[in-house]
């Protein structure tokens, strides 16, 4: 049957004789074959090496059909379910399903389903049986990925407040280049937001003819106005995801200018923009949750008095009013050198007073003031920027809508020093983490060692490709890629005793064995003049630091086709809840020197068990639609 159906199939393209690479290419592209062209040409000239000519018979397309698509470890798993090698009934791939995937809860209707899906072949379809062509593209699909399909829609409870979550989030989301010199761009806040980014950033700056700039201040980047970056920001706010976005604002307006960026958000962003507290009344024990705030844009910026005071006066005509923040209440990316732990302040009780007589000089240091016009203050509700001091004075005075901004340096000095108390403190209070300013070339830092202490707003330079944004990409693959991925019950829990270097008895000890079977249709080395490569594969866990670990294939020299490696990994993993794991895949040059080909990275807890196909992704992010590699994954 199946050499009866690949016939009717191609015949129509070999009509007029036979063909050439390109009309091969056309037909496995009818044919919804995905193929590498450098691995296609390789094969195309081993079959012409049998003739003189550059065309192909029928015969040949077959050959080639098969050297392509007829992975020998798909046959052996078809043959050993299979009565006669040839045909899968719907009982035995049911028994596939529960003894090899694990898919328990299978039954003949799932595997009714898988067949009516992608067995091609009419005649063996109608029969409820899968022939090998219905089995391969099974075994490609992604409904056999490593990474569980119940994961790619929303499935965990939106409904708790905000800071009960890890949000995706994004540095400077204006540059896409370095921090010095390179270009300010509207595609930085567009690529973000397709990427499901929940948190924006976006420095504003006086601008000719009263129109705000967004510029990384005081350097060459590239200058582009406020209010087309609020445009693309209403365009695009949400298509990749329901669920609320924060526009973090490092406000050096003026006032007057300030009054525009107000009206450009309410103008522009309209039922969008968030400029009231839901329902009207204001909890202050508690946030709201992402799905009470679905559709909505929050401004997180610096704020005038509290939120009871902001309702009052929305009765009030108040425009071109101002008042004045002392700089020790806001907080902003570039205010604090990083290393430095900022000075003790006062309370909220004493700040309203504060505001009206003069502050006592501090040793040496002059509390900066900062004008703010009301008309954006009172646009802020409940993503209100507060200048970190300590755990200790947060613990006393923030309210649960003050949200504190730390660098790099000093959120690793905490994690290490205080870990106890920074978890306490993300139990309470989101927290974003940004990069430390000597970062000029826009790296990054490990999210990781931030969100294992429960921070919410973990910052990335979005247009820096590396480990870090893959980190990134992988954990919010979680949670149907809404930007949105519940924290564990112990990063919640305001009475935790959990801290990463001392898990207790939060540990969970998971037992991950992973065989590395193969690869397919490897990127070829760029040292390559045909479709070579010397693939080996690293398998990493990233997550607690006693969960950190790294394990090696073997080489497999000259073979980026099909390599077979047939390797088994095992790792202990502690705290599954917070663990990432990570494939990649280099092309070794030398000892020395490996270049990368592919990788991808997901959360453990989102790992399919069975026979799985874990596709990849290029250095920019893109998949490469034709590779893969075969692994099987089982756990306990």
């Amino acid at each position: 049957l199946s050499h009866t159906w690949f016939w009717n199939l191609i015949q129509n393209d070999f009509k007029t004789g036979n063909i050439d690479l390109e009309g091969c290419m056309r037909l496995l592209e009818k044919m919804q074959i995905n193929f590498d062209e450098d691995h296609l040409k390789h094969i195309f000239k081993k079959t012409l090496d049998k003739h003189s000519g550059d065309l192909i018979s029928m015969d040949d397309f077959r050959a080639l059909y098969r050297a392509l698509v007829h992975r020998p470890e798909f046959e052996e798993l078809f043959k050993a379910y299979s009565v006669d090698g040839k045909i899968l009934p719907d009982g035995q791939l049911l028994k596939f399903l529960v003894k090899e995937q694990f898919q328990t809860e299978a039954n003949e209707t799932t595997a009714l389903e898988i067949i009516m899906k992608y067995e091609p072949i009419d005649e063996v379809r109608k029969k409820r049986q899968m022939s090998f062509e219905g089995f391969i593209r099974y075994m490609n699909s992604d409904e056999c990925s490593i990474f569980k399909s119940q994961h790619k829609t929303i499935y965990q409870d939106m409904n708790q407040p905000l800071c009960d979550y890890f949000i995706s989030s994004s540095h400077n989301t204006y540059l896409i280049a370095d921090q010095l010199m390179g270009p300010s761009h509207l595609w930085g806040y567009t690529s973000a937001l397709l990427k499901g980014c929940r948190c924006l950033e976006i420095d504003c700056w006086d601008g000719n003819n009263n129109e705000p700039i967004v510029y990384h201040g005081h350097t060459l980047t590239s200058k582009i106005p406020f209010r087309s970056v609020i445009h693309v920001i209403d365009k695009y706010a949400f298509m990749s995801s329901a669920y609320p976005l924060v526009l973090s604002l490092e406000n050096h307006c003026s006032p007057k200018q300030q009054e525009v960026m107000a009206d450009c958000l309410k103008t522009i962003l309209g039922d969008k923009l968030l400029s009231s507290p839901i329902g009207g009344e204001v909890d202050m024990t508690r946030l709201p949750s992402p799905e009470a705030l679905k559709f909505k844009v929050l401004v997180k910026n610096k704020k005038v008095g509290t939120l009871e005071q902001t309702l009052l006066r929305m009765e009030d005509e108040y425009r071109g009013e101002t008042e004045e923040v002392s700089d020790s209440d806001a907080d902003s990316d570039t205010e604090d050198t990083d290393d430095t732990l900022p000075i003790q302040s006062k309370g909220p009780s004493k700040r309203r007073a504060e505001r009206r007589t003069s502050l006592p000089a501090q040793k040496k240091t002059k509390v900066k003031k900062t004008k703010i016009a009301l008309a954006l203050s009172d646009l802020v509700i409940y993503t209100k920027s507060q200048k970190f001091v300590s755990f200790e004075h947060s613990m006393q005075h923030q309210q649960c809508y003050e949200n504190n901004s730390i660098g790099e340096s000093l959120a690793r000095k905490l994690a290490k020093s205080s870990a106890k108390e920074f978890i306490s403190h993300t139990t309470r209070f989101i927290t974003r983490i940004y990069p430390k300013g000597t970062r000029m070339s826009s790296s990054n830092y490990n999210p990781q060692e931030f969100w294992n202490v429960g921070c919410q707003m973990v910052a990335l330079n979005f247009q820096t490709p590396g480990t870090q944004m893959e980190l990134q990409d992988g954990k919010f693959l979680d949670n149907g890629g809404c930007g949105y991925v519940l924290k564990p019950q112990f990063l919640r829990d305001r009475n935790t005793t959990f801290t990463p270097r001392n898990v207790g008895g939060y540990s969970k000890p998971m037992s991950l064995s992973i065989r590395l079977i193969s690869g397919h249709q490897l990127p070829p080395s760029s040292m390559s003049k045909t479709n070579k490569a010397d693939p080996k594969v690293q398998i990493e866990i990233y997550g607690v630091p006693e969960d950190q670990a790294r394990k090696k294939s073997s080489v497999i020299k000259s073979n980026a086709l099909c390599p077979k490696w047939n390797e088994t990994f095992s790792f202990n993993i502690q705290v599954p809840e917070l663990a990432m794991i990570r494939f990649c895949v280099e092309d070794e040059i030398s000892l020395s020197n490996n270049e990368f080909l592919g990788q991808y990275t997901l959360p453990v807890l989102s790992l399919n068990t069975g026979y799985r196909n874990i596709p990849l992704i290029s250095k920019d992010g893109i998949k490469l639609e034709s590779a893969s590699l075969f692994a099987h994954v089982w756990y306990y």
